[in-house]
Parts: structure tokens; sequence; C-alpha cells
């Protein structure tokens, strides 16, 4: 069974920018239609962003409009999280998920 797979996450100040990939592995596994949800610490888990099977549609909750960017990797099973100008409030465990699997989730931590 496939299994899908963040990593990336990290330290970082406010204004910087981490680029998580989400990977899928196993010959049967598409890591699309994906979507990205994070949760900080004492609080619920809150959709990011999206990207359609297709590719071609993407989606993005307000707080993080404009700095964040779900992109897809067309010679490889994986897709990307762009995140820009990264703030005191996006410290988060971040997951992606094609529906029926989960990934382990990643550690993004702003702080100065």
């Amino acid at each position: 069974q496939g299994e899908l797979v963040e990593s990336g996450g990290g330290l970082v100040q406010p204004g910087g920018l981490l680029s998580p990939p989400c990977v899928a592995s196993g010959s049967t596994t598409s890591p699309f239609p994906m979507r990205w949800y994070r949760q900080a610490p004492g609080k619920e888990r809150e959709w990011v962003a999206s990207i359609t099977n297709s590719r071609e549609k993407t989606y993005y909750s307000d707080s993080v409009k404009g700095r964040f960017t779900i992109s897809a990797d067309n010679g490889r099973n994986e897709a990307y999280l762009q995140m820009n100008n990264l703030q005191l409030e996006d410290t988060a465990m971040y997951y992606c998920t094609n529906g029926p699997s989960w990934g382990q989730g990643t550690q993004v931590t702003v702080s100065s």
C-alpha cells in the first residue's frame, strides 16, 4: 500500500521561506488531488491549500493566500508547498493528504 511522506520542515525567522515536498511512494499511489493541512499546538487542524487531480487548479485559505503556493512536479509523483514570508502564526505541524492517505507531518517553526 502506498503512502505519503512530507519533509523539509524546520526553524525559520519571520519573513523566511520553506518548501516542503509531499512524496507518494508505491506504484499505485498518486498524491493528487492533494490537500495540505496544518495543526498548531492546542488548535484544531486547519486546511491550508489544495491542488486538483488535473494539477491545473489551486485553492488557498485566506490566512496563506498570496504567501503560499502549492505546485506539482510533473516528472515525479510529488508536490510542494512553497511557503514565503512565513509568520509566527504559521508555526504548526504540516500534513499532506490525497484523501485516503495522510503523511506523518513535518514541523514548521517560525521564531525570531
